[in-house]
């Protein structure tokens, strides 16, 4: 039996394993998960370290869900920050090619940012990030790097 197109959820495409396909997993894998997805992750991560962002992490999604890779979370002290960062991780998103889609406000206490290639954006408040507690709703998650 081939792979075959998931039609399930938002209808994203992912391929579908039957059991004696297993010898094409890696195959199969590759196409699923680019590793310019990571890089990009990663590259965006960099960004939020670079205009001071707090407790940064980058948890890898790929195994849990259909609608997205990877979840780049961080906190932020300030309006202004949020601000700042929101407009870098938008220019990061154009070099690669993407229109970043912002959802939130700053004053809100939390923006999410979808950059593209799989890869969403939250900048929180403290408060907002001990509210909302993402981490342990995708407590699953695969946590690839933290930075305090």
């Amino acid at each position: 039996m081939s792979p075959r197109r998931s039609d399930r959820g938002t209808g994203s495409g992912r391929l579908l394993l039957a059991p004696d396909d297993a010898r094409d997993a890696a195959t199969v894998e590759a196409r699923l998960n680019p590793p310019g997805d990571l890089e990009y992750a990663r590259a965006l991560l960099d960004v939020l370290v670079d205009r001071q962002a707090s407790d940064v992490v980058l948890l890898d999604l790929t195994q849990l869900t259909a609608f997205t890779d990877y979840f780049v979370i961080a906190t932020v002290d300030n309006i202004r920050q949020a601000r700042a960062i929101e407009e870098a991780v938008s220019e990061a998103a154009a070099k690669r090619g993407h229109k970043a889609k912002i959802e939130g406000a700053p004053e809100d206490g939390w923006i999410l940012v979808d950059a593209g290639d799989g890869v969403f954006v939250h900048l929180f408040s403290l408060e907002a990030r001990v509210y909302y507690d993402l981490e342990g709703l995708w407590h699953r998650a695969q946590e690839i790097v933290r930075i305090q």
